[in-house]
């Protein structure tokens, strides 16, 4: 028998725990499962976890719960939340992590039992991410930015180094490339003045996924009393920039279909005007400085005489009506009247009810897109009577002498921009795309690595475990849990992306695998891995300008609209962002129509390259490579699941199953990329079970095939 004991912190809420020992059961069974990929459910990410166990009401675990089982005990021991906890065996430490209390049974009215779960640390990322979404992660606005032409340019024609780029990815628009005929979405460079160009506001940002790491193990809120924090990956797969299968991955900030709006997507920069200029009249009752037109009060000019405003009027009119914007009228600095997501010509203070009284008046106005006022075209008219004066008084026109345009300037805000998708989702989509498994180290940190690489990792001897095994019984089972599996992204709704699902009845980028593409009798059908993220076929331009052969321009752009070619929300989109230097030459518009030449460009593509076939690809599926036109290797697929799914399907694979009882030298050291050898075969590690009481354990063992 091993001697089990059993610590829970006491003082949860503090930075170091305090650890009492608690009371077992004498002939109390615990047993404790480790598990890093069981082959009965290949995407589950790994976990420890014991079977539900009893603990005696006793005084000191009466104290430790406070009496749980007693209601009306305030500031008792809180049962929603898991505590932390650790093992020793034989007084040696064996793991840390939590307890979760699930109840309280009693007998004849008196608390007799306490039944609780421990769990490894792993599980505590859930714990401690919740249902957070990834705008709530605040470090992100670290790289707030600004939605004008300027900055998308800067972004679209820069090398991807920083945490922000501007693929050519459009919400609305669909882009053509023709060198003989202009037209509007034609990006073909025909001069200045043309027609031709994709408008600037077309376009979107997109944030490196690398970033979103990084703002998930510095999130304040993710942090201990003491200030550490509570998440922090090793540099393995994540936190490595050599790893450009990862590190060359984004994330399009598409929060909502269609164009960036001010409502939840960005803040408009409002303009003051300061340029106001009478242009007649001469009551004495207003003045002007700086666009702040103020409104005498009454008998501050005429003593004898009471002042009254007989009319109060102001009157915009922009250039262009069919631009949105927002105006803000503030008296006293303070908004006093404000109307949003307006166009055309605007009338205020017209009616005796709002008629304005004294005080100092200004304008603000702000739009997505610049929006211009002529000379006069934000006009004040100000009419007064004086009363006792015989009818003095008189009107005064106050207006805009030069032409006033907003700034194309907002503020772009990453975590109002960033698709909505729970933190642990996203982490689990990543997990599930490259396969990739998790455990946590001595110091605390979560290892993630690739299946593959976690078990390159392993011990390169067999530990020879004969001398431990029960004889008695054993049993071989098939390790086929399934008749096949099927990959795939859950968005496939965009335009060519549904277009292909048509032609080919296979969703874009998918696969479905058995060996040697055979028929088995699993006793299930098909285990699926769906990725939760929207997948684009990209598409690149030809030159329909020439009809004599096919051209290919050097410009991909994503369309991300839906099958109607109207603009489409859809799941987040992740992507490769490839770098194009002096690639043909297309037009970039601003919002005035007026346009520039660039041939340096950020296109986004499913692969890590271009040129090569053998490169990392994001799809599931050797898919035709849409900048190429062949057809390319190196799939998600392929690269991460191929090595370990398709001995899963080998003939020769077997589940064997044997109970053990293995010294605690073994034991304490076992890691679950080891591998087991008995009776001259050697063995994976698909599942242990140990009774922490008497030391037996039953494994669960995949045979090691080539």
């Amino acid at each position: 028998m091993q001697k089990l004991q059993l610590y829970i912190d006491t003082t949860p809420t503090a930075s170091s725990p305090t650890y009492q020992r608690i009371d077992l059961f004498k002939d109390e069974t615990v047993s404790f499962t480790q598990t890093i990929q069981n082959v009965k459910d290949i995407s589950k990410i790994f976990t420890e976890f014991s079977k539900t166990f009893s603990l005696p009401a006793s005084k000191v675990n009466n104290k430790v719960f406070i009496h749980y089982y007693n209601f009306d005990i305030r500031g008792g021991f809180d049962a929603r939340n898991k505590v932390r906890s650790k093992i020793e065996l034989n007084t040696i430490p064996f793991k840390e992590g939590f307890i979760k209390l699930e109840g309280v049974d009693l007998k004849n009215s008196v608390p007799h039992t306490y039944k609780i779960t421990f769990f490894g640390n792993t599980v505590n990322l859930k714990d401690v991410l919740g249902d957070d979404q990834l705008s709530r992660l605040s470090q992100l606005s670290a790289d707030d930015t600004t939605y004008e032409y300027s900055t998308i340019k800067t972004k679209l024609t820069t090398n991807p180094t920083s945490n922000i780029c501007a693929p050519l990815i459009t919400h609305t628009d669909r882009l053509t490339y023709n060198s003989q005929t202009p037209a509007a979405n034609n990006v073909y460079w025909q001069g200045t003045g043309s027609a031709n160009g994709v408008y600037w506001n077309q376009l979107k940002f997109a944030i490196r996924l690398q970033r979103i790491i990084d703002a998930i193990e510095t999130e304040t809120r993710y942090q201990n009393d003491d200030g550490t924090q509570k998440i922090t990956f090793s540099n393995d797969f994540f936190n490595n920039t050599s790893n450009t299968k990862f590190y060359n991955l984004w994330m399009w900030l598409h929060r909502k279909k269609g164009t960036v709006e001010p409502a939840r997507q960005a803040t408009l920069n409002m303009v003051s005007l300061s340029d106001l200029t009478k242009t007649s009249g001469n009551t004495g009752y207003t003045n002007e400085i700086n666009g702040i037109l103020t409104l005498m009060p009454d008998g501050q000019q005429t003593p004898d005489g009471t002042t009254q405003y007989l009319e109060t009027k102001l009157e915009i009119e922009p250039t262009d009506n069919t631009i949105e914007y927002t105006i803000q009228v503030f008296k006293n600095s303070q908004i006093y009247e404000q109307r949003q997501s307006i166009t055309g010509p605007q009338t205020f203070f017209n009616t005796s009810s709002t008629m304005l009284s004294a005080g100092s008046y200004s304008i603000s106005i702000g739009s997505i897109n610049p929006i211009s006022f002529a000379s006069t075209k934000i006009k004040w008219t100000i009419s007064v009577g004086v009363l006792g004066q015989g009818g003095g008084g008189g009107t005064d026109i106050w207006s805009n002498q030069n032409t006033f345009t907003t700034g194309a300037t907002v503020d772009f805000n990453i975590t109002e921009q960033i698709p909505e998708m729970t933190v642990i989702d996203f982490l689990t989509s990543i997990f599930k795309m490259f396969n990739l498994t998790a455990y946590v180290d001595s110091s605390g940190v979560i290892v993630v690595r690739t299946l593959d690489s976690y078990y390159a990792a392993g011990s390169a001897t067999p530990i020879n475990i004969d001398q431990y095994l029960d004889v008695t019984k054993s049993t071989v089972d098939v390790a086929l849990p399934f008749k096949e599996i099927a990959f795939s992204y859950t968005g496939v709704g965009t335009f060519l992306a549904k277009q292909y699902n048509q032609l080919n009845n296979i969703p874009w980028g998918a696969t479905k695998f058995t060996l040697d593409n055979a028929t088995f009798d699993a006793p299930n059908n098909v285990y699926k891995v769906d990725i939760p993220f929207e997948h684009v076929m990209y598409e690149r331009l030809i030159d329909a300008g020439v009809t004599t052969s096919i051209t290919n321009t050097t410009v991909q752009y994503g369309f991300f609209v839906d099958d109607n070619q109207e603009p489409y929300y859809g799941l987040p989109l992740v992507f490769y962002a490839i770098y194009k230097q002096n690639g043909d030459d297309i037009s970039l518009k601003d919002t005035s129509g007026q346009n520039e030449k660039i041939d340096d460009y950020i296109i986004p593509s499913n692969s890590l390259e271009i040129g090569t076939s053998n490169t990392t690809n994001i799809n599931f599926a050797p898919e035709i490579n849409e900048y190429d036109g062949v057809e390319y290797a190196g799939t998600l697929f392929q690269d991460q699941y191929s090595t370990y799914i398709s001995k899963v399907f080998n003939r020769q694979r077997r589940l064997t199953k044997v109970s053990a009882m293995l010294p605690l030298k073994i034991f304490y050291n076992l890691q679950l990329n080891d591998k087991l050898q008995f009776q001259q075969n050697t063995y994976k590690i698909n599942s242990i079970t140990t009774d922490l009481t008497t030391g037996k354990s039953s494994i669960e063992l995949l045979n090691v095939v080539e």
